[in-house]
């Protein structure tokens, strides 16, 4: 059985900056501004041959409890009681703060273990700093250097002590299974089956939108716990933090992420690397669902976050939050569907779900809509019946003659899923206008029932095996 450890202390002490050192990656984001961290932030962490899970936290400050401050100490409090162990990070090089001495006391008050670590050590005069660390009476004080990666064995010989060999070293039992490797996202498949699309899979799904419109709310809901800091200010959240839970028996693995604002609005280093962090769980994500403030719906900023969500080839699905604060419904209802329709073409047949995070009313509809649109977006269609489709299409509408010469569409073949890609086989390809290839997917949409996901069409034209060869006279 594995471990937990909580990453503690005051801000600005160096906290991600370990986190990031223990994970290998640039998880956490890192600024010299104090209190970057607000949510609880799990990890892998690997340290020596040791494997655990960490806990980045929030720096840890004397503040009232409905105060932003407030609300994110209880977010680490509850990291604390989850966690096996706690690593108390203070700041060698600036020295102890009567905040220090608070966080101490707190710490032996919940009875865990806790591995005092003295960060900064390898700064000039960061001597008097680490020997003031011992009246904590927390025990002998860790000097590492998180930023350069000094001083990583004690910290590890640290650990093994305080949570002993047994449970440091344990081994944990994994069931191996033969994996199929070829038929992951489809290679290999036959091109005449039409794969059985998997509903027990984990899924990925990011939650975007912008500041404000509800989206921690609506995770927590969904986890039915507070595990993501709320509140009515703009732009709590900075790090896109995972959380997985069980939908059906299903294991959805869920990323909320930082509100993404105007990018001429976006000035401040620390947002940027916020929005920066949102992109990225968009790319890594299966399926996206757009969070719209049902009050203040298709703001520009909402329509281009919709727009780059389809461009990186995502499923997508609008959720129009904050519903119980709407009062005639159904007039606003009709409204939404009119605009979804007329302000959105390129996402013909989108689904769009009237949800309140506040509340929970509407959540099962909206997670059955992410499962259909993942469905879709995981859709393969047989070779044969593409052409089939593709001869009907060109009788009910025939490519446009160029120049007198008429295209011709001659093979037609999917060539991916995740999102659906065709290929198609033609006479000069570079010919072809951009109205066919959009009647093209249009008819895809409608014929073989795919709302809402990008859909690819590349064109090839087929070789000449006269080309470049002389004429006989």
């Amino acid at each position: 059985m594995s471990f937990t450890v909580a990453i503690v202390g005051r801000p600005n002490v160096g906290k991600s900056t370990l986190f990031n050192r223990l994970v290998g990656k640039k998880l956490a984001l890192v600024d010299d501004t104090p209190g970057v961290t607000r949510d609880r932030r799990p990890g892998d962490a690997r340290l020596m041959g040791l494997t655990f899970t960490i806990i980045d936290t929030a720096g840890l400050e004397e503040a009232d409890e409905e105060s932003l401050q407030g609300r994110m100490r209880a977010q680490t409090e509850a990291a604390i009681d989850e966690a096996d162990l706690s690593l108390f990070v203070v700041d060698a090089k600036n020295g102890l703060t009567p905040v220090d001495t608070a966080l101490a006391e707190m710490l032996r008050r919940r009875g865990k273990p806790v591995v005092l670590v003295a960060n900064k050590s390898e700064a000039r005069g960061s001597d008097s700093g680490f020997y003031d660390a011992y009246t904590l009476g927390l025990g002998e004080p860790t000097p590492i250097s998180a930023e350069h990666g000094q001083g990583m064995l004690d910290l590890r010989d640290a650990i093994v002590e305080a949570i002993g060999k047994d449970r440091a070293y344990a081994k944990e039992d994994v069931a191996v299974t033969d994996v199929d490797v070829s038929q992951a996202e489809g290679e290999g498949d036959d091109e005449d089956e039409e794969p059985v699309y998997d509903d027990t899979k984990p899924l990925r799904v990011a939650i975007v939108g912008r500041p404000n419109a509800g989206k921690s709310t609506l995770i927590n809901r969904f986890l039915g716990e507070d595990r993501l800091l709320t509140g009515p200010e703009a732009g709590i959240t900075r790090d896109s933090i995972s959380v997985e839970w069980d939908w059906r028996g299903r294991t959805i693995k869920m990323f909320d992420t930082a509100g993404m604002r105007r990018k001429a609005r976006v000035t401040e280093k620390l947002e940027k690397l916020s929005v920066a962090d949102a992109l990225r769980a968009i790319r890594f994500a299966e399926t996206v669902v757009i969070v719209f403030d049902a009050t203040i719906p298709f703001e520009k900023q909402d329509l281009q976050i919709v727009d780059l969500v389809l461009r990186e080839g995502r499923a997508a699905v609008l959720a129009f939050n904050k519903w119980d604060m709407i009062e005639d419904r159904q007039a606003v209802l009709a409204d939404l569907r009119e605009k979804t329709d007329r302000l959105l073409p390129q996402a013909r047949g989108i689904r769009a779900v009237p949800i309140s995070g506040q509340t929970g009313w509407g959540l099962d509809k909206l997670m059955q809509s992410i499962i259909d649109t993942d469905r879709v977006w995981n859709k393969r269609i047989s070779t044969a019946r593409l052409n089939r489709w593709l001869e009907t299409q060109q009788i009910q509408h025939p490519p446009p003659a160029v120049s007198g010469r008429r295209i011709k569409l001659k093979y037609m073949t999917q060539v991916k899923a995740r999102p659906p890609a065709f290929m198609i086989s033609c006479t000069r390809s570079d010919a072809l206008p951009e109205s066919y290839t959009r009647y093209l997917i249009n008819g895809l949409r409608n014929d073989f029932d795919m709302p809402s996901v990008p859909i690819r069409i590349h064109f090839r034209s087929a070789d000449n095996p006269f080309e470049g060869k002389k004429r006989r006279t």
